[in-house]
């Protein structure tokens, strides 16, 4: 497939290495950034774990891009973070080992013309597969580069055909407190819910993942399918997603209904609009020691500014 993709395009060497990105304790240790754990809970990368098929990544020989040695497998898989499942990093590998991905089904609905549940396997048949390398900021101000696995939002879109009434676009995550024993929680309005705009949606940057490095996607990342929104703050890519419905007024979401001021609906990689506890003006890339300057919409701002002409996004955050 051509190169889409215009605006600061990644390079190689930009691409986080995949023991990296699996290694949550390396990316713990570089990512010095004061805030809380629960803000983690927001767009924390998962960390790898075995899941039906899927066979560890061997890591004994493996180097970070500082030519570090990554840790141990049993630190990969025993180190992360998912409040779905449990607020302890350490606990959560043996919790999310009984977390099922598949039968699965996504129900797209809402005002559309064509509503329809698909099982994963469906989706998987019917919108072919490419690869997409995006950047990854968080709100928290550290970042990634992935290669993920997956196809445009916008195809499935399409396919259900919006209405005219359809102006925005609301996501749901599953729901299994037997499985996922953190959404027992009451601190948090579970099921997570994700929102975008109709015209962010249809952006052909707006991708639903279904797995990454040439792997399916694995329970710490959001498996079966994910959404991948690379111009936005991590948190608005919800993962684990089994519903995706039309509406015509703006939804709510999880992580604004708890803090408006710091979870904006549009979250909109902004380095001129600070966080009220910390400068998003640079940010730490995974497997990097300094700083580097962030870049506006996450450096995708060719593809996506015009969705913002005449906003004032210090306000619209």
């Amino acid at each position: 497939m051509p190169n889409l993709y215009k605006s600061v395009p990644v390079r190689s060497s930009e691409i986080t290495p995949k023991q990296v990105y699996l290694s949550r304790r390396d990316f713990m240790k570089a990512a010095t950034v004061t805030a809380s754990a629960a803000l983690l809970a927001a767009c924390a990368p998962s960390t790898a774990n075995e899941v039906q098929n899927v066979k560890p990544v061997p890591t004994s020989n493996a180097t970070d891009e500082l030519g570090d040695k990554v840790n141990t497998y049993s630190d990969i898989t025993n180190y992360n973070n998912y409040y779905e499942f449990t607020t302890d990093k350490q606990g959560v590998a043996g919790l999310v080992q009984d977390f099922k991905v598949a039968p699965w089904t996504v129900e797209v609905g809402g005002l559309v013309n064509n509503p329809k549940t698909y099982g994963i396997e469906d989706l998987l048949k019917l919108l072919p597969q490419e690869e997409r390398i995006y950047r990854l900021r968080c709100v928290e101000a550290w970042s990634m580069v992935i290669p993920w696995e997956g196809f445009t939002l916008a195809s499935l879109l399409n396919l259900a055909e919006p209405t005219s009434d359809a102006k925005y676009v609301r996501f749901e995550t599953v729901f299994r407190p037997e499985e996922m024993p953190g959404q027992k929680s009451p601190y948090y309005p579970w099921p997570y819910q994700e929102g975008l705009r109709l015209d962010e949606a249809m952006n052909d940057l707006t991708f639903l993942a279904t797995g990454l490095y040439g792997e399916p996607n694995v329970p710490q990342n959001g498996a079966p399918i994910r959404l991948v929104v690379p111009w936005k703050y991590g948190f608005k890519s919800i993962k684990s997603i089994v519903k995706i419905e039309l509406v015509a007024e703006e939804p709510d979401t999880l992580w604004k209904s708890i803090a408006s001021n710091e979870y904006g609906f549009y979250a909109n990689v902004n380095p001129a609009v600070d966080h009220p506890r910390w400068s998003q003006s640079t940010e730490r890339r995974i497997g990097e020691i300094s700083r580097r300057a962030s870049l506006p919409f996450n450096g995708y701002g060719e593809q996506v500014a015009a969705l913002y002409d005449g906003m004032d996004l210090s306000v619209n955050y």
